[in-house]
Parts: C-alpha cells; sequence; structure tokens
C-alpha cells in the first residue's frame, strides 16, 4: 500500500504554506502609498498597523501549518480556515493587498472543496482545554491592544509580563488544539486474547514483551493475528512483528497503516526481525538499521577458551566467595522474597525511570511466566538477580531485567547470565535472548567514514545510555548477532518517531523523586 505523492491535502499544504509566505513578505514590506492613505482615511487610527501584525502572525502560523494540513488533520483545515479568512481581512485593512487577498481566496475554495480530505481526528479532551486556553490569550490580546489604542495606565513590565503569558497560553492552545487521538489500554477481554496468541504463535523472542500493560492492540479480523502499539506524540510505534498466523501478517499491516493514517498518526515498526523484512519493504516502508539482539544457544555455550577467560575468572571468583544461583517462577515467590528482590532493583535503579518498551517488561511479578535467576551469598543474602521472560512456541528466553547490588563483587551478572545458561541447557531451551545493543554492528566494525563519527557519537553518549557498555557485556558471551530495525513510511518522519522511541523507552526522562516507582503487581 504505497502513498500518492500529489493528493489534495498535500496539494493544499503546499498552497497553505506559499500563502503564508506571501503573507509575511507582504507584512514586512511597505505598503503602496496611495493604498494606504485609503485605507487610513477610512479606519480607525491605529487599525492599519495592527492589521499589519496580524497579517504577519497569519502568515506564520500558516507556513507552520502546512505539516498538519499534509497530514489531514481535521482541527488544522479548522484554523487554516479561519486564518485565511482572517489573513484574507488583514490584507486588505492594512493597504487593500488585493493580489494576497485574492490568494487567500483561493486557498480558501481549495480548502471548501476538499474538506472531506481532511479527516484525523484530534483528543477530545484537548478542545475544550485548548478553547480555554485561546479564550484566555484574546482576552489579554485585547488588554494589550486597548494599551496602545487607548493609552491604559500600568508600567511597561507589567506590559512584558503580560506578553510572556499571552505567547505562553498561544503556544498552548496549540499544542492542546493539535494535540493528537490518543490510543486507550486494552480490555480484559482483548488482553486475554493477546495472551492466548502469544502463547500459541509468540516464537520471536520479543514476543511476550507484546504483553506489556502500556500497549495497545490491533487484531486481524479473524481474531489470530495482532500486533501491539503505543501512541507517542502522535507516532504509533509498534512494538514488535505482528504475532499470530503467518498468511495475515501482510493484511494486518496494511490495516493498520490504514488506520494510522486515519488518526494523522506517523508510524513506526520498532524491532522488526530480518525475517519479515521485505513485506516491510514490498509495501514502501523505508527501514534503518537499529542495532542487535544477543543470541545465546545454551547446548553449545562453553565456558573454554582464552577468548572467554574473563569471563570464566569471573564465575570462578563468585563461587570461591560462595555465590550460587536459584531459579524460581514468579508465582513461587513469597511475600518476603518478592519484597528483596524489588529492595534490590531500586537500589540498582536509584532516582533513574525504569526503562524498557520493545524489548523489557513494565513489571517484576505481574507475569507468572516469568522466571527468577536468584544469585545468592553464603548467607543468603540476595545479591542480584535476572528476569526472564518465554518465547511460548519457540521454547526460548528472553532477558528482560537484570538488577544487583552496589555492594556485590564485579562478575556476579557474568555469573548469573552463565547460571542461566547452564540451566537453559539443562532444560533443553534452544536459544537465550540477552540485550539489546543499539548500533551494535557500527560498534564493532566502522568501516566508512561516516560509520567512524556515529561510532564516535555512541561512545559520547555512552555516559547517558551505556551503549558500549552494554554492548560489551553482550560480547564477552560470543552470541550470534540478531539485527533488527525500525520501519517507517517516510524519512521525514525519522527525528519525531526516534524522539517518540526515546520518551518510550524512558531514555528522555531525567532522573529525580518524581519518578515512578517500578510496578509489582
Amino acid at each position: 500500500m504505497r502513498t500518492r505523492l500529489l493528493q489534495p491535502a498535500s496539494l493544499i499544504a503546499a498552497g497553505a504554506a506559499f500563502v503564508g509566505f506571501v503573507g509575511i513578505v507582504s507584512a514586512l514590506t511597505p505598503e503602496a502609498a496611495d493604498r494606504f492613505q485609503i485605507v487610513g482615511g477610512v479606519l480607525p487610527p491605529g487599525m492599519p498597523e495592527g492589521a499589519r501584525v496580524v497579517a504577519l502572525a497569519f502568515g506564520l502560523l500558516l507556513v507552520w501549518l502546512w505539516r498538519s494540513l499534509a497530514r489531514r488533520k481535521h482541527r488544522a483545515w479548522q484554523l487554516a480556515v479561519a486564518l485565511v479568512l482572517g489573513s484574507t481581512v488583514a490584507h486588505l485593512a492594512k493597504g487593500l493587498d488585493f493580489e494576497e487577498a485574492t490568494s487567500g481566496i483561493v486557498l480558501l475554495v481549495a480548502l471548501v472543496r476538499w474538506r472531506r480530505e481532511f479527516s484525523a481526528p484530534g483528543e477530545p479532551a484537548g478542545r475544550g482545554q485548548s478553547l480555554r486556553m485561546a479564550s484566555l490569550a484574546a482576552a489579554l490580546g485585547g488588554v494589550l491592544w486597548l494599551r496602545s489604542v487607548d493609552h491604559l495606565d500600568f508600567s511597561a513590565r507589567i506590559e512584558d509580563a503580560m506578553i510572556v503569558v499571552l505567547g505562553f497560553l498561544a503556544v498552548r492552545a496549540l499544542y492542546l488544539w493539535f494535540q493528537p487521538l490518543v490510543a486507550h489500554g486494552p480490555c480484559a477481554e482483548e488482553r486475554a486474547q493477546a495472551e492466548q496468541i502469544v502463547a500459541r504463535h509468540g516464537g520471536d523472542s520479543l514476543s511476550f514483551f507484546a504483553l506489556r500493560r502500556d500497549k495497545s492492540y490491533f487484531f486481524s479480523p479473524s481474531g489470530r493475528s495482532f500486533l501491539a502499539y503505543r501512541v507517542v506524540n502522535g507516532c504509533a510505534l509498534v512494538s514488535g512483528d505482528p504475532i499470530g498466523a503467518a498468511d495475515e501478517t501482510g493484511e494486518l499491516v496494511d490495516e493498520f497503516r490504514r488506520v494510522a493514517r486515519s488518526r494523522a498518526w506517523r508510524l513506526a515498526f520498532l524491532g522488526v526481525g530480518e525475517g519479515l523484512l521485505p513485506l516491510y519493504k514490498d509495501r514502501g516502508l523505508r527501514a534503518i538499521y537499529l542495532g542487535d539482539e544477543a543470541i545465546v544457544h545454551p547446548e553449545q555455550f562453553s565456558l573454554e577458551g582464552r577468548a572467554i577467560r574473563k569471563v570464566r575468572q569471573s564465575v570462578a571468583r563468585l563461587e570461591r566467595e560462595g555465590y550460587s544461583a536459584r531459579f524460581l517462577a514468579a508465582h513461587e515467590l513469597d511475600d518476603d522474597l518478592r519484597a528483596q528482590l524489588a529492595q534490590v532493583s531500586d537500589e540498582w535503579r536509584g532516582k533513574w525511570p525504569e526503562r524498557g518498551f520493545t524489548m523489557a517488561m513494565d513489571s517484576l511479578f505481574g507475569y507468572d511466566e516469568g522466571i527468577f535467576a536468584i544469585a545468592e551469598d553464603a548467607e543468603g543474602r540476595i545479591g542480584g538477580f535476572i528476569q526472564l521472560v518465554p518465547s511460548p512456541a519457540s521454547g526460548g528466553y528472553s532477558l528482560a531485567t537484570m538488577r544487583r547490588r552496589r555492594d556485590t563483587p564485579n562478575g556476579l551478572m557474568e555469573f548469573l547470565v552463565v547460571s542461566t545458561i547452564e540451566w537453559g541447557r539443562m532444560l533443553g531451551v534452544p536459544e537465550l535472548s540477552l540485550n539489546f545493543s543499539v548500533m551494535g554492528g557500527i560498534l564493532r566494525a566502522a568501516t566508512s567514514r561516516p560509520k567512524r563519527m556515529l561510532r564516535f557519537a555512541l561512545l559520547k553518549a555512552d555516559r547517558l545510555f551505556q551503549i558500549e557498555r552494554l554492548h560489551s557485556f553482550n560480547r564477552k558471551f560470543m552470541p550470534e548477532w540478531r539485527p533488527r530495525y525500525i520501519c517507517a513510511e517516510r524519512w521525514s518522519d525519522m527525528p519525531a518517531i526516534a524522539v517518540a522511541y526515546l520518551q518510550a523507552e524512558s531514555l528522555l526522562t531525567p532522573p529525580g523523586p518524581w519518578t515512578k516507582s517500578e510496578a509489582l503487581a
């Protein structure tokens, strides 16, 4: 399903940007003397000058509005109609600018003629709030206008403060007005249906993460397949590949694209595997490399050899200090053990928020299928743990959370990972998915100059995001690197999608006392 380039909405959006630009130029250039004298003799004093300011402001807004019009937002259409009407009157009032007014009328006719093209709804809750903000801004603007005309008596500082408040109210009103329609969480029946599909078809290492409670579900007409997504700042972020009957995948992707377009959502599929990459590309989606998932096959893993000697030494040192590992399902944990694990988690996180979206769970103890690998010292004190979730259809497991106390010996997590691999080998687990390495291929082999520059930037970002540290940790276990991708409809959407993705992963959330504690239930 490819999008036509020359759609009426796109052409009208370009026309709005053109009319806005013409209005800006007209407002910043002198008026014809004879025309200005005519309006100056008819309109009240100060009206032509005020109309010039209005024409400039409305021109700027029309240029800013073009992207929302191109996305077919109904509220953008409503605002565009009001702006075109207002700017047309302003051009006539500031100097009988018939040329600019005529271009506005042509745009207005096009907006009315193709009004049905702009059908993408906005968030209902934002409409009333936006109108209230706009009313306050209009009242404040009226006071400032009366001061300029009637010379109301208040200080320049108060006037400056009022201008700042006016700007804030205007920006807030626009933000609320264009707030996109958000997706609401699934009901109990939808969640149960998703759990059944994951249990039957969830063979990918990312499948179980689709059951996070902050995700919504979109089902195929038959109900045999679904995809999990979350809307962040107008971006529909699909978590992993669709799950379910393979013969429905293409139809499911097409239908969700249609729904996303009808709601003016930018669309991105996150963590796409190589297997379905041709399907997305055949539908015109653009793919960009995201990173690598580290996969270990327990049956093939060995601590022998020089390359893995550091891991072998860490395991031996922890065993000498009396550490051991035990494995329990989430439903086997008693209240005391849960409290200890929660304490370890809180100590490790500190003031940082709980991170994760695509390849992490939102709860430690909320999923009975989860498995905990718990490291204890000789006295039974918990030093750290790993949370695992299953890939039901394949029999594999994915690492969801790693936590340890800060005073535990170095190498504790290596000890736990190796213990988990040995546990998986005894149970016949075919594969174990470790942490995801963002841009891991660039970190391992930056051959060209652009890649070396990107690697340099990634290393600099390691202080905040631990990109290189996580990659180095994964690399110790000599895993198979499984690439993952982001697929989006347009390259121009990538910046907004990147910001939304970082926000969904809580990587843009600063540390502080306001961060929410991890959900334990």
